[in-house]
C-alpha cells in the first residue's frame, strides 16, 4: 500500500469539512521506540571537550508531540538533492545538514519515516546509522564538541510514503495525477528527508530536484537555476529565510508556470496544473492584491518572494501555507488565498514554539479573513464575531469544544476552536484595547519575532505592555476558558 498509517498516538476524528481550515490533520505519526541507549538527556559534560559526551534526545518534549524533533543540536541549514521518477515513484536523496551541537554528543537523532539509508557521514567521516520506527540515530566516528558546528550527510532512497490516519487525512509524499507533492503539517516532512522535524528548529534550505524532462519541480523560495541534461531537468531552489520543516514542500507535475512581480516589485512564482488553469486564471492577480492588502494591514512582507501552487488533487481536502508558495489542491477562492498568505506572517515568519500554540497561526489567519471581508464591502468584523457567537456562520460549528490555546490532544490541534474561536479572541482584544493599539500589537509581534519562534505567554505579555492594561480576565475567559462565555 502507498498510504502508511503510523500509530500509538490517538488519531483524530474527521471534522466537518470547513473551507477555511487550512488542512485536515492526519493521524499523528508514531515517533516510535527509542533506540536503546539513545533516549535523551545530555549527561554530564566538560566545559568545552567531549570526554563526557552524551546521547542526543529523541524528541524535544512538545506537550502534544513529545517524541517529535530531536534534542542536542540546532540545525542551521539543509541542502537537499532529490531525484524523483514519477513513473516508478522512486526517490533518491542526499541530505546535507549543517548544525551546531548545544552539548557534547556521542550520538544524535534525526526523524525519518521509511526510505532506506544507504550511507551516513558526519564531518566527512563514516558514521554508524541505526533505525527504529521513525528514529534515525547517527553515531559519529568521534564525539561532537559542544558549541561547535558539524555537518551530517545522509544518502537515502526508496518510495516515499503517504502517511495517513483513521480520518483518511494525508500528508508526507502524496501522488498526484501527474506527479507528486510533499506536504508536512504537522509531521509529514520526515517522509521525504531526514531532519529535526519540530517547528522550534528553523533553518535555511537549498533544495535541488531532478525530474524527467517535461516535468516542473517547485519548492520554497527562489528558483536559482534550471539545467537539462540527459533528458532530465534539475531545478535549484533557495529558501534563505529560516523555515520550519513542516512548511517545506516539493510539487512535481506538468505545471503552467507564471513569473511576475507584485506592484511593489516582489517576485511572484505561480505554478498551475493545466486542469485548473481556467478556474485559476485570476490566481496571479489574487496573490498580488492580497499581498498588497496584507502588507498594508500587517506590515512588511517577511520573505524575498511569493507565489502559489495550484494543483489538481481531488480528495485531499485542504490547502497548506507552505513557505512563500501556499499549496492549493484546486483553484482557490479569494478568501482561502487571504488565509494562506496571511500565514506567511503568522505561522511562517513567526512560528509557534510548540504545537499547542497553533491558534497563533490559525486564529490570526482566520481573523485576516474577517478583516478582508470588512474592508471589501462585506460584514464588519463585529458582525462576523456575532455570527460565530450565535452559531449562524457556516463555520461556527464546534468552536466551543475546547479552549483554543489548550487543545486536549493531538487529534484536536486543527479543530474549529483553534480557528474560529481563536479569531474571536483577537476581536475581543481589539475591542478592549482599541484599533490603534491592536494593530500596533500585531505589527510589533511580527517585528519582534520575525523569522523566529514565539508562544502564547509572550503574546499576552506584549498585549499588556502595549495596552497598559491587565488583560488576565479577557484571556482567561476567551482563550483558556471552557465552554461558551457570556456574550459581551
Amino acid at each position: 500500500m502507498d498510504d502508511e498509517p503510523l500509530a500509538s498516538e490517538p488519531h483524530r476524528v474527521a471534522p466537518r469539512p470547513i473551507r477555511r481550515i487550512t488542512r485536515v490533520l492526519p493521524g499523528v505519526l508514531l515517533l516510535a521506540l527509542c533506540v536503546a541507549g539513545c533516549t535523551g538527556g545530555s549527561g554530564a559534560q566538560g566545559a568545552a571537550g567531549t570526554s563526557r559526551a552524551g546521547a542526543g534526545a529523541a524528541g524535544v518534549g512538545d506537550a502534544l508531540f513529545p517524541r517529535l524533533g530531536n534534542g542536542g543540536y540546532d540545525v542551521r541549514s539543509y541542502r537537499l538533492a532529490l531525484d524523483y521518477t514519477p513513473g516508478t515513484r522512486h526517490l533518491k536523496g542526499t541530505a546535507r545538514i549543517t548544525a551546531r551541537a548545544d552539548r557534547a554528543l556521542r550520538s544524535f537523532h534525526l526523524d525519518l519515516a521509511g526510505l532506506r539509508v544507504r550511507k551516513a557521514t558526519v564531518n566527512g567521516r563514516p558514521a554508524k546509522a541505526a533505525r527504529s520506527g521513525t528514529e534515525l540515530v547517527l553515531t559519529p566516528a568521534s564525539a561532537l564538541p559542544r558549541d561547535r558546528p558539524f555537518t551530517a550527510t545522509v544518502v537515502y532512497d526508496g518510495k516515499p510514503k503517504t502517511l495517513t490516519g483513521e480520518d483518511t487525512g494525508k500528508e508526507g509524499w502524496i501522488r498526484t495525477d501527474d506527479g507528486a507533492v510533499a506536504l508536512g503539517e504537522p509531521t509529514g516532512s520526515m517522509a521525504w528527508f531526514p531532519g529535526n522535524h519540530h517547528p522550534s528548529d528553523k533553518a535555511a534550505y537549498d533544495i535541488a530536484v531532478t525530474v524527467p524532462e517535461g516535468y516542473t519541480a517547485v519548492s520554497n523560495g527562489e528558483l536559482k537555476g534550471r539545467q537539462t541534461r540527459d533528458r532530465h531537468t534539475t531545478f535549484r531552489w533557495h529558501m534563505g529565510e529560516p523555515m520550519a520543516s513542516y512548511l517545506a514542500t516539493v510539487a512535481i507535475g506538468r505545471f503552467d508556470v507564471r513569473t511576475t512581480t507584485t506592484g511593489k516589485g516582489l517576485p511572484v512564482y505561480v505554478a498551475v496544473d493545466p486542469t485548473e488553469a481556467e478556474r485559476a486564471k485570476d490566481i496571479t492577480a489574487q496573490v498580488d492584491d492580497v499581498i498588497t492588502w496584507e502588507t498594508r494591514t500587517f506590515g512588511p512582507y517577511p520573505f524575498s518572494s511569493t507565489g502559489a501552487v495550484v494543483d489538481h488533487l481531488p480528495g485531499l481536502g485542504y490547502a497548506l501555507e507552505t513557505q512563500t508558495k501556499p499549496y492549493f489542491d484546486a483553484a482557490p477562492d479569494t478568501t482561502l488565498v487571504v488565509h494562506e498568505l496571511a500565514h506567511q506572517w503568522f505561522g511562517d515568519s513567526v512560528t509557534p514554539r510548540a504545537w499547542k500554540d497553533m491558534w497563533l497561526n490559525e486564529g490570526f489567519a482566520t481573523y485576516a479573513e474577517w478583516l478582508w471581508e470588512a474592508d471589501h464591502d462585506g460584514r464588519s468584523a463585529q458582525q462576523t464575531f456575532d455570527d460565530f457567537y450565535d452559531g449562524t456562520d457556516d463555520e461556527s460549528e464546534g468552536i466551543w469544544d475546547f479552549p483554543p490555546a489548550d487543545p486536549p490532544s493531538v487529534a484536536s490541534v486543527s479543530d474549529p476552536p483553534v480557528y474560529g474561536r481563536g479569531a474571536m479572541v483577537l476581536h475581543q482584544l481589539r475591542r478592549t484595547v482599541g484599533d490603534k493599539t491592536f494593530f500596533s500589537i500585531l505589527r510589533t509581534w511580527l517585528k519582534d519575532h520575525r523569522h523566529g519562534n514565539a508562544d502564547t505567554k509572550q503574546f499576552i505579555e506584549l498585549c499588556e505592555r502595549k495596552s497598559g492594561k491587565d488583560l488576565t480576565r479577557l484571556f482567561d475567559v476567551w482563550l483558556y476558558g471552557e465552554g461558551k462565555p457570556k456574550k459581551p
